[in-house]
């Protein structure tokens, strides 16, 4: 199965921006005279690698021919994930923001949003929490302003709103363990650029110390149908699938078929391959899961999330002194601090009711089901920001970091309209061929897989009347959010 994701089910046609990064990586080469030998960095390959099948390209890695090189840019302000992924690949933006006071990452964010909007219209709706969301709202602005996109020839808009939330907004979700199938993939086996590496024998295939990558997208018509289930369910429907699978094979040996019958069944063969590679990764992930530390972690988060009391002193008795530079880039992101009043955390959870204590994982009514009793502070605001706006969310809004807007724009750039939105848009809203129209949830700093399975699963629900699509800077678990601020000393 390839890596290059299939878009052709995008709610928006993000197959013209994929082909459109695609041109203009051919185009500059074709450019340079001569034959060429193109040297991709290891971090540039993956990324690439979702834009462009390496059989278009002469790709070689060679050494000491920095005398022979030309430097030049390629404007890839963001990437197709899958059908409702955007990544702006900037994977240091939120530490550079937090940390390092560097907001040149905001500016990239607001010229791909802009760049979109050329495609697919002026968005009317921007709703903002955070420094960086707020700032990026502004930049944005200007841009319409400087370069303006006229909403007048494009007809309407194809997304109605853009929701535009800083990470630090809520740092609890991404320090707890994910518990969808894609969420605990990422968790164990770190997803990159839409695969997992792994030993072969975990896959079933026995070639000694070789490693696999495993494609993990929406063409794989069995992931899309799983990944965004709590991974107990999961485990029930795979073994469902392969028990039917086990019938009938039962029934073709025993019984006469007919042609016809004979027909399904092989067209059912052909989804064997998805299911045995499932069932491989969900015994691979089972030893992880039923590890009691991973149990008693579960133990310990629902207890913080639940703002009981858990001893967490001595960090660096425990750890030692070497870490001192890290415990201080935490504290600055604002992912620890000294407690010097009472927290807001209960208030909170109380009001966006994030703890659901009667969470069905098989049939669930709430987005709670991802963290198996916690729904994501995140998307509980995103949740109203689409349903009514940040008004009916005002006073918990002000509890949380960061300033929040509300504008809405207008597409003549003489004269733009900022006024505070009465409330949710319309739901009539709608683009010409009648298709629902568009909610872009942003987030700068990053989003877990869990939170992109909420975020599905409102859109899935019978009151929406909006297609959910994701923009993000990077896709975050809690241990590569931490590891980006890890810097040891000596």
């Amino acid at each position: 199965m390839a890596q290059i994701p299939n878009l052709g089910n995008a709610p928006i046609n993000l197959t013209s921006i994929r082909d459109q990064s695609q041109k203009e990586l051919i185009t500059i080469l074709k450019n340079i005279r001569g034959k060429k030998c193109l040297v991709i960095d290891p971090n540039l390959g993956g990324s690439l690698s979702l834009i462009v099948q390496t059989s278009l390209l002469m790709i070689l890695e060679e050494e000491k021919v920095h005398h022979l090189m030309m430097i030049g840019e390629y404007p890839l302000y963001l990437l197709p994930l899958d059908e409702d992924i955007l990544s702006f690949e900037l994977d240091n933006a939120f530490k550079e923001c937090a940390v390092d006071g560097d907001m040149s990452s905001l500016w990239y964010i607001a010229k791909a949003i802009h760049k979109l909007e050329f495609s697919f219209g002026l968005i009317p709706n921007v709703r903002a929490k955070g420094k960086a969301s707020v700032r990026v709202a502004d930049i944005l602005n200007r841009m319409q302003a400087e370069e303006p996109v006229n909403s007048s020839e494009m007809g309407v808009p194809e997304i109605n709103t853009l929701i535009l939330l800083d990470r630090e907004v809520d740092m609890v979700t991404p320090m707890c363990s994910q518990l969808t199938y894609e969420g605990l993939l990422d968790e164990f086996l770190r997803v990159n650029n839409g695969a997992v590496e792994l030993d072969s024998s975990i896959m079933g295939v026995q070639q000694e110390g070789k490693k696999i990558k495993v494609p993990l997208n929406s063409s794989d018509k069995l992931f899309k149908e799983i990944r965004d289930l709590n991974f107990e369910v999961v485990v029930q429907v795979l073994r469902q699938k392969a028990t039917s699978m086990k019938q009938d094979y039962t029934e073709m040996t025993t019984t006469n078929q007919t042609v016809s019958e004979l027909k399904d069944f092989v067209k059912k063969l052909n989804s064997l391959p998805e299911i045995t590679r499932h069932i491989n990764l969900a015994q691979h992930l089972s030893t992880f899961t039923s590890k009691p530390s991973f149990l008693g972690r579960l133990d310990m988060e629902q207890t913080m999330v639940e703002a009981q009391s858990y001893d967490m002193r001595e960090l660096l008795h425990s750890y030692g002194f070497e870490h001192m530079a890290t415990l201080n880039n935490l504290e600055k992101a604002g992912l620890i601090r000294k407690q010097e009043s009472k927290s807001n955390w209960l208030t909170i959870k109380r009001a966006l009711q994030l703890v659901v204590d009667d969470t069905d994982t098989a049939n669930p009514n709430d987005i709670s089901y991802v963290f198996s009793g916690y729904a994501p502070l995140s998307i509980r605001l995103v949740q109203h920001a689409v349903r009514s706006g940040w008004r009916s969310v005002e006073e918990i809004l002000k509890l949380l970091p960061g300033p929040h807007s509300e504008t809405k724009r207008s597409g003549l750039a003489s004269s733009p309209s900022f006024n505070t939105l009465p409330g949710a848009v319309s739901n009539t809203d709608k683009v010409g061929d009648g298709r629902r129209s568009l909610v872009l949830v942003v987030f700068i700093g990053g989003v877990t897989f869990a939170e992109i399975s909420a975020l599905r699963f409102l859109s899935a629900q019978e009151g929406m009347a909006y297609d959910l699509i994701v923009g993000t800077t990077k896709i975050i678990n809690g241990h590569t959010v931490t590891e980006t601020f890890v810097e040891n000393l000596g």
